[in-house]
């Protein structure tokens, strides 16, 4: 498996994987499919450049992109000692052989030693009893609950906020 940065390159790729993430799973994403299916794969491109305060990485398998997560870096300067994960999704084909728990190492080790933050933060679905195992197995504790924080469908679905302290250079 190759953990990297997603580049303009990855675009198609990285739509592609996001479609299926928001198709397979709404309660997972603010996001909904039909809001991002039809945007034009510049725009995709254009998200994937390069940026100081975020980036979007992929776990990759014989060239096959199989999982996503994104982290930035918080923008006000009061609270740049804080970063948020966003768009976390695993290829059902991926999922119980680590993989998520790699990709998600990697973004914490970026969160500290590139972005220089102190926490990382993140929200997911109390349904999601295979994501909220993770988080917690990597050090995320819950620090707050929203409830009803999504409908989906007329279903609405509550949100655990979690926070994991990241180590950062002097």
């Amino acid at each position: 498996m190759q953990i990297r940065s997603l580049t303009p390159e990855d675009a198609s790729a990285f739509q592609a994987l996001r479609l299926r993430g928001l198709q397979e799973c709404p309660m997972a994403f603010a996001s909904s499919f039909e809001e991002e299916f039809a945007t034009p794969i510049v725009e995709i491109e254009r998200r994937l450049l390069p940026k100081p305060e975020a980036a979007i990485f992929g776990a990759f398998e014989d060239q096959t992109l199989l999982a996503l997560v994104g982290i930035r870096r918080e923008g006000m300067v009061k609270l740049a000692h804080k970063a948020f994960v966003w768009g976390m999704y695993v290829a059902p084909e991926a999922r119980g052989r680590g993989v998520g728990a790699e990709l998600l190492k990697y973004a914490l080790a970026y969160a500290g030693t590139t972005l220089r933050v102190r926490q990382v933060n993140l929200g997911v679905n109390t349904r999601n009893t295979a994501a909220v195992a993770l988080y917690r197995k990597l050090g995320f504790t819950e620090f707050g609950l929203e409830r009803e924080f999504l409908q989906v469908n007329g279903d609405l679905h509550d949100e655990y906020q979690m926070v994991c302290r990241v180590s950062s250079p002097a």
